[in-house]
């Protein structure tokens, strides 16, 4: 199955969130694509897990058809003076097809790693398959009375996230884009929900999930370092599975791992026993060549 970021309803989100956005669809090849603002008037335009292929269709020349794919993408690029095309498909074997010479292997966007657990397992499967400190961190958080349930409470997720982001050194959206988030997708088809972990009333953990089909991702997520020693977001992410398990959820995605730049949580979603799964990364395909160097040399100065 596609990844949600190439589905219909998320372009209209990004839309929502006042950006360009097109959708490229010849029954072959399909594409969201999205204008992303940078500093000086300019931009880039992005394709998130994508472009995505449908082999059974192809009745012409593979070539051809990616040819004109990515003539499309630079055209399209040139006519909003973009810089270059950033895409990230999710297979290799897509990649291979549309790759060329002059593409240049980039910072990702969306995590190039990630771990998937099955919920299909048991319960006692899933416990088993955890390392050691995750089931006992489990116990601990039990112990202390965390108790987890669904929020609208984005006021306390956002305190805990600003100083997450300070703590683990990464950059968060704005909380006019967890806002947006959280309202937009209420539907049964895309849903986004805010989930929370509270220690005698008082918030301590918390996590924006999304789910889309069979699977769960667990988009962004926050935690009171000052209560760490209750294991808030153990019993976080058990409850969440249980749950999920209940609504017949077969996969859960704890969305990116990277042991050199988040080692902490990495260790954290490691410890769970899920699948570790690794995409083809991301790609630039330059479309203003002095600018594009510009942008690259920026990107390490800042």
């Amino acid at each position: 199955m596609k990844s949600f970021l190439q589905t219909e309803e998320w372009l209209r989100f990004q839309k929502h969130l006042g950006r360009a956005t097109w959708r490229f669809d010849n029954g072959k090849i399909a594409a969201n694509i999205v204008a992303h603002k940078l500093p000086l008037g300019k931009n880039y335009l992005y394709v998130p897990h994508g472009p995505v292929l449908n082999f059974d269709n192809f009745d012409s020349g593979v070539k051809n058809e990616t040819d004109n794919f990515l003539a499309y993408l630079k055209n399209l690029a040139r006519e909003n003076r973009s810089i270059f095309v950033k895409i990230e498909p999710l297979s290799d074997s897509v990649m291979e097809l549309i790759f060329r010479k002059r593409m240049r292997r980039s910072a990702s966007v969306q995590p190039p790693r990630t771990v998937v657990l099955n919920l299909g397992l048991d319960e006692d499967e899933l416990l088993s398959r955890m390392h050691h400190k995750t089931r006992y961190n489990i116990k601990v958080a039990e112990k202390y009375g965390i108790i987890v349930k669904d929020s609208d409470d984005l006021d306390s997720f956002w305190k805990l996230l600003k100083k997450t982001a300070k703590r683990d050194r990464f950059s968060s959206h704005s909380k006019d884009y967890y806002k947006k988030l959280t309202e937009y997708f209420r539907g049964d088809g895309m849903r986004v929900e805010l989930v929370m972990a509270y220690h005698n009333d008082k918030a301590v953990a918390g996590a924006i999930l999304m789910t889309y089909g069979d699977t769960c991702y667990y988009l962004h997520g926050a935690s009171d370092h000052d209560a760490r020693s209750m294991m808030a977001p153990y019993a976080l992410h058990w409850e969440n599975i249980k749950y999920l398990k209940t609504r017949g959820i077969k996969y859960y995605d704890l969305w990116g791992i990277d042991a050199r730049r988040w080692p902490g949580v990495t260790r954290f979603k490691l410890g769970w026993g899920g699948q570790a799964k690794e995409y083809p990364g991301s790609f630039d395909i330059p479309v203003q060549p002095i600018w594009y160097l510009i942008y690259r040399v920026a990107r390490k100065i800042f």
